[in-house]
């Protein structure tokens, strides 16, 4: 089953910081040998040591750059090879954006739907493939909160975001009854450095947020349950049910009060788990 953790393999992206890093933490401790992809190859390699010392699980390092059109065929050949069967996908390599229209790089915002939409796509579909053909298998989409309405100031990111929650239900509802399950992850406010990074540097600071471990209790608690999506924490689970009843045109412009940029050089980094939230 997919909540059958021990000796199997999980794939995590991103998982050099922030939520992966603790996934990869807490599969680790469930007995789940990992393969590990991110760009940063010290920070991998830490917390690969980190993990066969406190939990004897074995782990693989695949350093590339998903933001590359090419690296999320080259993970999963690299991993095929290998003759590792991937029981649990997380895909939590994401990256988000805050900057007026007038700042916003082009390049910078194709790139950030390429590492949260394109790699995310074809990841699920190479695994599911795999999954559906053994009947059994788990797939994680880290979204957030953001994903239940558009955001001033970040809307490539919420969009992206979006895209991920919607893509994650509608293949739950079609391998529900296949032994796979499908889930997208909705964190609000978590305590990682994704906010210093996408140009909003304090935010945590002025916010209640979550921390990376309550984050991913709730993910896998979650996917125990065979849900569809999961909001981490009752106060962002009544958030989102909030912007759906609002008026849309309200929602968006009380979003401009909280993702204001205070700074127009953002880092684009595939580490960086989309956690941000209006």
């Amino acid at each position: 089953m997919a909540d059958s953790f021990a000796d199997q393999w999980g794939l995590i992206t991103g998982a050099s910081s922030g939520i992966g890093r603790e996934f990869a933490r807490q599969l680790a401790a469930r007995g789940m040998h990992l393969v590990l992809t991110a760009r940063r190859e010290d920070l991998l390699k830490e917390l690969a040591d980190e993990l066969h010392t406190r939990h004897g699980t074995r782990t693989e390092i695949v350093v590339g750059d998903l933001t590359d059109i090419s690296f999320a065929g080259q993970l999963y050949d690299t991993i095929k090879e290998k003759g590792l069967q991937i029981q649990l996908l997380v895909n939590n390599a994401g990256a988000g954006y805050v900057g007026t229209i007038q700042d916003a790089d082009v390049t910078r915002m194709v790139e950030l739907v390429e590492l949260n939409v394109r790699s995310l796509t074809e990841l699920t579909y190479l695994y599911l493939h795999e999954m559906l053909a053994r009947q059994q298998g788990a797939i994680i989409n880290v979204a957030s909160v953001a994903a239940f309405q558009p955001v001033v100031y970040m809307p490539v990111y919420a969009a992206s975001k979006a895209f991920v929650m919607h893509f994650s239900e509608a293949l739950w509802a079609e391998t529900r009854d296949q032994g796979v399950r499908v889930m997208a992850l909705c964190p609000g406010t978590t305590q990682t450095d994704f906010f210093d990074s996408a140009g909003v540097g304090g935010w945590l600071k002025k916010h209640r947020s979550q921390t990376v471990e309550q984050v991913v209790k709730a993910a896998l608690r979650g996917l125990r349950k065979n849900r569809q999506y999961f909001v981490s924490g009752w106060l962002n689970y009544l958030l989102s049910l909030g912007v759906r009843l609002a008026p849309r045109r309200f929602v968006v412009i009380e979003s401009m009060k909280y993702f204001r940029p205070t700074t127009t050089e953002p880092k684009l980094d595939d580490d960086q788990s989309p956690e941000a939230t209006p």
